[in-house]
């Protein structure tokens, strides 16, 4: 099964980062997003990928041109140009790097990979969230129910602490649980083929009138992930699961 990760956005709450290289190659402990994300879907052995590219795009597709370089110890001859390899650290995945358009919106990137899916069941998700979530169990609910599309529901993440109060005192101070939050779209979604019937063009976004239709239609089921989930949208973000990996507390870290 395919697995299409939506990496071509401009990321601009995350100027600093971005202005120099797409969000989905933002830095987590010396790896790109990317390649975590992968990782989690590679863990439950799901290892071949579309990467809908666009902002920055050739900064992605020279990570992967070189991947097997940098994950590999050689000797290289520089008359010749000629390496042999000593030991590799690579990975057996298949990575399809496509060009989607520098301002195509995220319906319009699936639907410009049609062609490349075919008439399979294929699964999505964006280049900036991490999570534990169960991708076995995420497919296994989507096969049972037989809809064309599952949507992976989180909670948010707290932004803010809670205050209890006693009047004007502070009686207690506490981070809110992220269970205390609303259900939201946390990505990690399967589709059958027919949710191309749903996309029209590039400026087509489908968290709007895609979604909005299948459910309207009875067609799009919710998988509830009650574990972790993160995303990168703002440089506290990316702060926070700098935090997380530096200190040794990095659930989405379910390979070995």
């Amino acid at each position: 099964m395919q697995v299409i990760i939506l990496a071509g956005g401009r990321g601009t709450r995350l100027a600093e980062e971005t202005s120099v290289r797409p969000k989905p190659m933002v830095e987590i402990g010396g790896k790109p997003m990317l390649w975590h994300i992968m990782q989690i879907y590679a863990a439950h052995g799901y290892k071949d990928f579309l990467v809908a590219c666009g902002y920055r795009g050739e900064i992605i597709k020279e990570y992967f041109h070189s991947f097997l370089a940098h994950h590999s110890d050689y000797f290289i001859d520089l008359k010749c140009g000629s390496r042999e390899m000593i030991s590799s650290n690579s990975v057996d995945w298949r990575v399809g790097l496509i060009d989607t358009g520098l301002d195509t919106m995220t319906g319009g990137r699936i639907l410009r990979l049609k062609k490349f899916v075919g008439a399979e069941t294929f699964m999505a998700t964006y280049g900036d969230c991490l999570s534990d979530v169960d991708i076995r169990s995420l497919v296994a609910f989507h096969r049972s129910h037989g809809r064309l599309a599952t949507i992976t529901a989180v909670r948010p993440p707290a932004r803010f602490g809670g205050l209890a109060l006693d009047g004007d005192r502070v009686a207690e101070f506490t981070e809110k649980p992220q269970a205390g939050e609303g259900w939201i779209n946390g990505g990690f979604f399967v589709f059958e083929p027919g949710v191309f019937d749903y996309l029209s063009d590039d400026q087509t976004i489908l968290e709007r009138e895609p979604l909005e239709r299948l459910a309207a239609d009875g067609q799009l089921m919710v998988f509830r992930h009650t574990g972790f989930w993160q995303p990168m949208d703002t440089l506290r973000e990316k702060h926070i699961l700098e935090s997380l990996w530096a200190g040794g507390q990095t659930p989405w870290k379910i390979w070995d």
